[in-house]
């Protein structure tokens, strides 16, 4: 698979509502960007990994470009069109259902003075009758060969596009075959890859270099902010306006050997505030938090906490991942720091394990401190314990305290091992499982924490009988 970086990058550019995320997931062939009716619905840059028949490219799904005074409108078409800049290719999309107007025309000439390979996409042409609409858009001046006119919804002449598409992108990367790579290796070195144990416990390193990171919090907290300042640039849209960010937004960024994609999603309200378009946006979220390994739990420095903060919380919670506290709009000295760090202990109590970094995304304030303990906190989530330190703690943690003999049940545990990592999972095998306490499980669960580096990471322990099967086990939950 080629490298982010090398892949050809194809622009969607167009006026809101004309179908642009419809025809980003139709190529994408899965639901990515929120479709609706309501004008604007996209407002940050969006980008996937495609395949146009045999050849790979980088999709990017601008927001609608809409010539009036409000502000997010009026970023969001500065984004659009330098994205198009940094493009190989652009698809300028109208509506076949409307008549061609001078904005439409202007933003098409101010695409084509960049030279670079573009397409005029006619959208929403449903029909053969239809088509004599198309006349109305030779106007423009462009080639027959680079105009379309398709219908998304009907999967209508996109057939035609994607060749275009295709033409125009590099011919795919041809790698060593495997009786190449074969003849490179002697026996000993085959002998030895396949002799290699492999357990449900391992995963690639590749995979071990690959964090996502879900940037979460209530609307307006700074979340656009905060990904902004750890990406160094302005990626997503930021504005005073509560609900800015709609799709959940992710940009790839590469640091100390790690493979970050962050996830800025949208910012969630009371249920009773969640309308239309919203809904979709918090079952975004959620499909986004399933995909996680780390959470950033944005809270608002300037402003007092509310229950929602704590409700947001518990789906950090909930999807069991790694998680920082993120204080973002940090003005404040150490003294008011501590206030603030008791009451978020005392609202947040299933979040104990999760270190709290006071940071201002505006002036960079620490910034690069919460890059270096993103690391950190992966480490943790996506350690593997051995077998004998994991025996070796458990069984000084029963020295100290023996385990409970309730109702005179006599409890022995034969050894403890990790059998999952993202988030650590560690099986206690015992006699009698069902009658060990949840006390004694919590007390376990503390003396590994203060034995093991598990900073910022939820731990998951399970008890069961010898040979008993991951579907028979009653996991304990750190509360």
């Amino acid at each position: 698979m080629q490298d982010i970086k090398e892949l050809t990058k194809i622009a969607l550019v167009g006026q809101p509502n004309v179908g642009k995320s419809s025809l980003f997931n139709r190529i994408a062939q899965k639901r990515i960007a929120i479709v609706s009716e309501q004008s604007g619905t996209t407002r940050d840059i969006r980008k996937h990994r495609v395949n146009i028949f045999d050849k790979e490219a980088l999709m990017l799904d601008t927001g609608g470009i809409d010539e009036t005074n409000d502000a997010i409108f009026s970023v969001v078409k500065r984004k659009a069109i330098q994205t198009a800049k940094e493009s190989d290719i652009v698809l300028f999309m109208v509506d076949g259902k409307k008549l061609p107007d001078e904005k439409d025309k202007e933003l098409f000439y101010e695409l084509q003075n960049l030279g670079k390979k573009l397409a005029l996409i006619v959208n929403k042409i449903d029909n053969d009758k239809e088509m004599e609409r198309l006349w109305d858009f030779y106007e423009f001046g462009i080639g027959e060969e680079n105009l379309f006119a398709i219908s998304v919804s009907h999967n209508r002449g996109t057939k035609s596009l994607m060749d275009w598409i295709n033409k125009h992108l590099p011919e795919p990367f041809l790698e060593a075959s495997l009786e190449d790579e074969n003849e490179e290796l002697n026996e000993d070195e085959l002998d030895e890859n396949y002799d290699e144990e492999i357990t449900d416990i391992n995963e690639s390193e590749e995979d071990d270099n690959k964090l996502r990171v879900a940037i979460i919090g209530r609307v307006n907290v700074g979340k656009s902010s905060i990904l902004n300042a750890l990406l160094g640039e302005e990626r997503s849209v930021v504005s005073p306006i509560a609900g800015t960010t709609i799709d959940p937004v992710d940009e790839m960024y590469e640091y100390k050997d790690k493979e970050i994609t962050f996830v800025d999603t949208a910012g969630l309200r009371r249920r009773g505030s969640i309308e239309g378009i919203e809904k979709y946006a918090l079952m975004r979220t959620k499909e986004m938090l399933e995909q996680a390994n780390l959470a950033l739990l944005v809270l608002d420095a300037s402003e007092p906490f509310v229950d929602l903060d704590e409700k947001i919380a518990g789906l950090v919670d909930e999807y069991g991942l790694g998680t920082i506290i993120v204080l973002n709009k940090w003005d404040n000295n150490i003294e008011t720091f501590k206030k603030i760090e008791e009451e978020i202990r005392d609202r947040f109590k299933f979040l104990f394990y999760a270190p709290i970094i006071a940071v201002s995304a505006k002036t960079g304030r620490s910034i690069d401190r919460l890059k270096d303990k993103l690391i950190e906190i992966y480490d943790n989530y996506a350690q593997r314990i051995t077998t004998s330190k994991l025996n070796a703690t458990i069984e000084e943690a029963v020295r100290r305290h023996a385990l409970p003999s309730p109702n005179g049940a006599y409890l022995r545990i034969y050894y403890t091992t990790q059998f999952e990592t993202k988030p650590p999972r560690i099986a206690l095998i015992m006699n009698k499982p069902n009658v060990l306490h949840f006390s004694y499980k919590r007390y376990l669960i503390n003396f590994l924490r203060s034995n093991i580096d598990f900073e910022g990471t939820p731990i998951h322990l399970v008890a069961r009988k010898k040979g008993e099967r991951d579907n028979h086990e009653e996991e304990f939950l750190e509360e």
